[in-house]
C-alpha cells in the first residue's frame, strides 16, 4: 500500500512538472514571437539607420492631460520633435491635446481605439478599431496618419496583412521598455532607456494608461499618473543630445533610412 502511494505522489509530482514545464515553453514562445525585432509575420519598423545618430522619440497611450502637455513643453523647450501613437478614445476627448501635438510638429500615429489586444480581433474589428481612430485623429488635427503601433506589440499575420491594407506602416521599437507603467522614478526609467540607446533607436515611453480618461473615473488618478515620464524625456533628451544625438521623428527616420526601404513604408514616405 506504501509503495502504491509513493508510486501516485511520483506520478502526482511528474505531472505538475510537466504542466509547469509546457506552461514555461509557451511563455518562451509567446515571448519570442511577440519581441519586438521579431519579423516573423512580416517587415515592421523597429529602428533606423545604424550609421546616423539619430533617435525617435515615442510615446504610447495618450492623450493624457497634463501629462501629455507638460511633455510637450519639454519637448518645446529643447527642440525636439516626437512621435505619439494615441488611442482614439482619448483623442476624442481631449483633441486639442493632439491638435497641438500636430502644430508642434510632432508626429501622429494610430494606436486603435481601446488599446484592446489585436490578436482577439476578427477582420472587421480590425478595420474598425483602426478606422475609428483614424476618424478622431482626423477631426482633432486635420491629418491622416499612415504609422500605427499595436498594442503590446501584439500582432501575427492577419494582423499586419490588414494593417497593410489600411495603408499603415507598423512601428515596433528598439530599445526596451522602461516598464514606467510601473511607476519607478524618472531615473531609473531614464537610465533603462539610456542604457541601450544607440543610433537609430525607437524608444518607447507612455503618457498615458491604455487610453484610459482618468477624469471620468473616481478615486483613481494614480492610474494616469505619468510625472515620471515628463521628467524622464527631460532627462533622456538632455543626455543624448550631450552625446551627439539628434532626435527624428517616425516619418523622418523611415526617410533617413540608407537602405532600400520596405514597400510598407512608401505611403509614409510620399
Amino acid at each position: 500500500m506504501a509503495r502504491q502511494r509513493s508510486a501516485r505522489r511520483q506520478w502526482v509530482m511528474r505531472g505538475i512538472f510537466a504542466v509547469g514545464l509546457l506552461a514555461a515553453v509557451a511563455v518562451a514562445a509567446y515571448e519570442t514571437v511577440e519581441n519586438p525585432s521579431n519579423q516573423l509575420f512580416g517587415k515592421t519598423l523597429v529602428s533606423g539607420p545604424a550609421d546616423q545618430r539619430v533617435v525617435a522619440l515615442t510615446y504610447d497611450d495618450g492623450p493624457n492631460p497634463p501629462y501629455t502637455n507638460q511633455i510637450l513643453e519639454v519637448l518645446r523647450a529643447e527642440h525636439v520633435r516626437a512621435t505619439f501613437f494615441v488611442v482614439g478614445r482619448a483623442v476624442a476627448v481631449y483633441p486639442g491635446v493632439v491638435r497641438r501635438e500636430a502644430e508642434d510638429g510632432d508626429a501622429i500615429g494610430n494606436h486603435t481605439w481601446s488599446h484592446g489586444h489585436l490578436l482577439l480581433y476578427d477582420v472587421a474589428g480590425l478595420r474598425r478599431t483602426l478606422e475609428r481612430t483614424d476618424s478622431a485623429i482626423y477631426a482633432a488635427a486635420k491629418l491622416h496618419t499612415h504609422i500605427m503601433r499595436p498594442p503590446f506589440g501584439a500582432r501575427d499575420w492577419l494582423v499586419l496583412g490588414e494593417v497593410r491594407k489600411l495603408g499603415y506602416t507598423p512601428v515596433m521599437w528598439s530599445v526596451p521598455l522602461a516598464n514606467d507603467w510601473e511607476y519607478p522614478p524618472a531615473r531609473v526609467i531614464a537610465a533603462r532607456v539610456l542604457r541601450y540607446a544607440r543610433d537609430g533607436a525607437i524608444i518607447d515611453l507612455h503618457d498615458g494608461n491604455q487610453g484610459i480618461v482618468c477624469a471620468r473615473l473616481h478615486g483613481s488618478a494614480r492610474l494616469c499618473d505619468r510625472s515620471a515620464d515628463v521628467e524622464a524625456t527631460r532627462l533622456i533628451v538632455e543626455t543624448l543630445k550631450r552625446e551627439g544625438f539628434r532626435f527624428v521623428t517616425i516619418p523622418e527616420l523611415v526617410r533617413m533610412q540608407s537602405h532600400a526601404p520596405m514597400r510598407t513604408l512608401s505611403r509614409l514616405s510620399e
